[in-house]
């Protein structure tokens, strides 16, 4: 069994959302998955963007810079 660790988790509203966060992370070379949306996240469009804590503000300021559709940004244990 995987081990839980805290992860900063970007929701969307809209799937278009989540895969344009997929593609300005890896064009700026950020960390992270996209994955399904946890349970104990509010609904949205079923997926989120997942990343190491640290990461946080490099993500908040990806997010302003490219005006991407973000939901929310929450640290959750997953």
């Amino acid at each position: 069994m995987r081990q839980k660790s805290e992860k900063c988790v970007v929701t969307f509203r809209t799937t278009a959302g989540a895969m344009a966060m997929e593609a300005a992370c890896k064009a700026a070379g950020l960390p992270g998955r996209l994955i399904p949306l946890p349970r104990s996240v509010a609904a949205g469009c079923g997926l989120c963007w997942a990343a190491p804590p640290d990461s946080r503000e490099a993500l908040e300021e990806l997010a302003i810079k490219k005006r991407l559709d973000v939901d929310g940004i929450y640290a959750i244990i997953l």
